[in-house]
């Protein structure tokens, strides 16, 4: 049994175990991870069950064990070991619904701001780490390795934690994400008919870019990757980034050839697709900072990105990710009762983007709910009170089945949904939201059919979950800070509370200050939005604010 602080030591301890049911081998160079047509030597060593996780940044792959083959796993291991190219062949951990987690011996380490780095470096030294470098989103944090040391390095975390002006110190724990999509035109924008049926369930964007379209302000979407090249992008790309590889092109690479990089483009197009050829985003005219980063949670890199987004002029940043979800249509799924915290890593960059990003006014950061129907409490991302957390409502007006809820719910915006006979849950009205998709017939969610989008294969009509919502409501903000550039971090989501219509009122649970655990404040009206940030004078006009 291991623990981890990613908060200080006082805080909760999230538990992992030892499990038999897999093998984790970590290579020095990057391998395929799934079994080619021919296998070699590596792959002959390995459980012939498939793959269960991979973590490619860290060139780390699980494999489940079959069971009844302990012995057989042994002479893997022993084997695994011997080949020049592996690092690491052994046990795994898993968390509390038995989903495998993967350490990388690196450890990320923050202490008191008022020490010196001359006192911090010399206790580091005492415990044998290497430094391999300092962040400069927070005071006196590192990010260190104590390589060769395996499952040691949560031993060497608990022992630094408890020295004296030791504030946060965990080992770098990922596990594999979750893109928070469940997968007709726009009728989230405005109101419209698919086919023969009028479709009424809008967030009132039409309306607000008569007034505003997000010109002059900088929407970054932290994602899979990006398409930069689609023709709705054009000439709005400012600073794009890959966090994991630290280079200036976010486009995707795809290290995983059956789970593609599509996810990026199609929030992407959410947010502020021009609609110069076939789908408007919620600001169509605002720069689009494209931030590739992994669907491996807790890295470096993670961090590192909403750093870059701030230094680099993000006004909005929006993240439709995070732990995976438990299946939303089965109630005893233990994914539903375990939770994730935020690394102290990532927790203290987001802490920075909030209070220095705009100057001073702090960027807005903008998170998907989950798509798990289940407490958003169970996500430290989407609950961390430094963002806004988005639910999703569906074509009818009402809930998206799988959307999560809870107390950390500040508003929803439109998304898919599915059916769900044993609920009564009828089909939706539509497929989905329309969005930009990879450009190619070989690429994205649509291969080139008009069933999936257009024949040409720029745009999906089957986009949703939490993951659409994320960036429809990052848009809105983008049309505010536009009319007033002024508004801090704090008014903004005062002002998105002030401007929600309540929605579904006879199942919604709303109490009296006008908030519900399934909508929060209710679905967005964007032109409302935009009309009060115009205006506003800097005063609540609800009780509710906070």
């Amino acid at each position: 049994m291991a623990e981890v602080h990613f908060g200080r030591k006082d805080e909760p301890a999230t538990p992992l175990r030892q499990s038999n049911d897999f093998i984790a081998v970590r290579t020095h160079h990057p391998i395929v991870m799934r079994r080619p047509p021919v296998p070699g030597p590596l792959e002959l060593a390995l459980p012939d069950t498939g793959l269960a996780a991979s973590f490619p940044e860290a060139n780390v792959g699980i494999y489940r064990v079959p069971e009844g083959t302990a012995a057989a796993v042994a002479d893997a291991k022993a084997q695994l070991r011997e080949m020049p190219d592996v690092r690491f062949a052994g046990r795994v951990l898993v968390d509390e619904a038995g989903t495998p987690v993967a350490y990388t011996e690196n450890l990320f380490i923050k202490f008191v701001d008022r020490m010196s780095e001359a006192d911090c470096l010399a206790i580091l030294d005492e415990h044998a780490v290497t430094v391999k470098h300092k962040v400069s989103y927070a005071l006196n944090a590192w990010f260190i390795a104590a390589d060769g040391q395996g499952q040691k390095v949560f031993d060497i975390a608990e022992a630094l934690l408890e020295r004296k002006g030791v504030e946060y110190c965990h080992p770098e724990i990922v596990r594999e994400g979750s893109s928070k999509t469940i997968y007709p035109e726009q009728w989230h924008l405005a109101e419209t008919k698919i086919g023969d049926t009028p479709v009424v369930a809008h967030a009132n964007v039409e309306a607000a870019l008569a007034v505003a379209t997000g010109k002059g302000v900088t929407i970054a979407v932290l994602d899979d990757g990006f398409d930069i090249d689609h023709p709705e992008f054009e000439g709005r790309i400012v600073e794009p980034r890959d966090a994991i590889l630290r280079t200036d092109d976010p486009r995707p690479k795809d290290p995983k050839p059956l789970e593609p990089e599509n996810h990026g483009t199609a929030c992407a197009g959410v947010a502020c697709a021009g609609g110069v050829r076939g789908a408007s985003g919620v600001a169509p005219d605002a720069n689009l900072m494209p931030i590739r980063v992994s669907m491996t949670l807790g890295t470096a890199a993670e961090a590192e990105a909403f750093q870059w987004a701030a230094d680099n002029g993000a006004d909005v940043i929006s993240c439709s990710w995070g732990p995976p979800d438990g299946n939303w249509q089965k109630d005893n799924d233990p994914a539903h009762h375990t939770p994730w915290p935020i690394p102290a890593s990532t927790r203290l960059a987001i802490d920075y983007a909030a209070t220095k990003g705009r100057g001073g006014k702090g960027c807005v950061i903008v998170f998907s709910a989950g798509n798990g129907n289940e407490d958003v409490g169970l996500d430290g991302y989407a609950s961390y009170d430094k963002v806004i957390a988005v639910a999703a409502c569906n074509d009818r007006g009402v809930r998206s089945g799988y959307s999560d809820h809870g107390d950390a719910i500040w508003c929803t915006f439109p998304s898919n949904d599915a059916p769900h006979n044993p609920t009564g849950r009828p089909a939706p009205l539509t497929t989905g939201i329309w969005t930009t998709d990879r450009v190619g017939s070989r690429r994205g969610y649509n291969s080139g059919h008009p069933l999936s989008g257009d024949a040409e294969g720029f745009y999906t009509n089957k986009f949703g979950g939490t993951s659409s919502s994320c960036p429809g409501v990052s848009g809105v903000v983008a049309l505010m800070l536009q009319v007033n550039p002024k508004l801090t971090r704090d008014e903004v989501r005062t002002i998105l509370a002030e401007s929600c219509d309540r929605i579904d009122e006879e199942n919604g649970a709303y109490d009296a200050r006008g908030w519900s655990r399934f909508y929060g404040w209710g679905r967005i009206n964007a032109k409302r939005a935009v009309d009060l940030a115009a205006g506003w004078a800097g005063t609540a006009l609800r009780s509710a604010a906070e």
